[in-house]
């Protein structure tokens, strides 16, 4: 793979939040470790697929690579363009490739908006557009496109149902053209027979204008259909990263395999055969995470050096990476 097959690389990233403590004078504790240390690429045109625990720090990770929080360390390169050293005005410029279609489709739209208004911001603020007609038009077409009727773009939020949310959702992050989108877990909140839709919408448009997804979910049924590698998030860092049928038939790292063993098979027969991994005790707090491996106090294989020393994050098949120090 050459360097221009990959748009996004992510290096050594960390974002940590401060904790803070007194009244008059405040003064930092500690800091919660949201993101520590998370490196990987995501190549032109592919979706990765980043999935963990409520929690693990996913959607901060999304968030940092398009600098709503700006990182503790760390690099974001987007297609040769390091972001962490961008200013003002050069990183509102690349803003307009980067996108998000958020979690929520009832509180991501401003509710005192009206569908054209919202879906045209993004065409306003990035100088995509302009003149209202122009931007009028393009706003019928970007509903057409997410198979809206143009016809309701006066009225507003509460006048349509979440599926029809997250597809405006969808259609004002299309609206400035952008090369990478990140999908934060965007059919979570959404009705089982409306999340089929909303997914094979993202992969037709996906085809349609070559675009680069990070999808973050936990359903890990639907990020196998939809996305060509996974990563494994536990407690704000990446312990597995490999092809979609890598991870899920041949999982390395043991969280993976345990979280693999909780995805419904519709198969009785494979369901009563197949062995049941349950995790003890609870996920510690990234404000406070266990020496060495994150992970060492629930894994069912752990070593006394897994609570000494953090594994190193290889490659142990191509393209195949974890950070585990029993998995040769």
């Amino acid at each position: 793979m050459s360097a221009d097959d990959i748009l996004v690389t992510v290096q050594g990233l960390k974002k940590y939040f401060p904790i803070t403590r007194g009244i008059l004078i405040r003064r930092e504790v500690g800091a919660v470790k949201a993101v520590d240390d998370v490196s990987f690429d995501i190549r032109r045109g592919e979706t990765l697929g980043l999935v963990g625990e409520s929690g693990c720090g996913k959607t901060t990770t999304g968030r940092t690579i398009l600098q709503l929080h700006r990182p503790t360390a760390g690099s974001i390169i987007y297609d040769n363009v390091d972001l962490t050293k961008l200013k003002r005005e050069a990183l509102r410029h690349m803003r307009s490739r980067m996108q998000m279609i958020f979690q929520d489709p009832y509180a991501s739209l401003n509710p005192r908006w009206t569908i054209a208004r919202i879906i045209a911001e993004p065409l306003r603020v990035h100088k995509v557009m302009e003149g209202e007609a122009a931007r009028k038009e393009r706003v019928k077409e970007l509903l057409e496109l997410v198979k809206l009727d143009p016809y309701h773009l006066n009225r507003y939020p509460h006048e349509f149902s979440g599926g029809q949310r997250q597809r405006i959702g969808v259609a004002r992050a299309l609206a400035s053209n952008p090369d990478f989108i990140v999908c934060d877990e965007p059919i979570s909140a959404l009705d089982v027979s409306i999340q089929a839709q909303v997914v094979n919408l993202l992969e037709d448009l996906q085809d349609r204008f070559n675009l680069t997804y990070l999808f973050i979910a936990h359903d890990l049924s639907m990020v196998r259909h939809i996305c060509k590698r996974v990563a494994v998030m536990y407690l704000g860092v990446v312990v597995e990263l490999s092809t979609r049928d890598e991870v899920y038939d041949h999982p390395l790292h043991p969280y993976t395999v345990a979280l693999l063993s909780a995805v419904p098979i519709p198969d009785p027969r494979k369901t009563r055969a197949r062995q049941r991994i349950i995790l003890e005790g609870d996920v510690p707090s990234p404000s406070n995470p266990p020496p060495g491996c994150r992970f060492h106090r629930r894994c069912p294989i752990a070593k006394p050096i897994c609570a000494e020393a953090n594994p190193e994050w290889r490659e142990v098949q191509a393209g195949h990476w974890v950070a585990c120090h029993e998995v040769k």
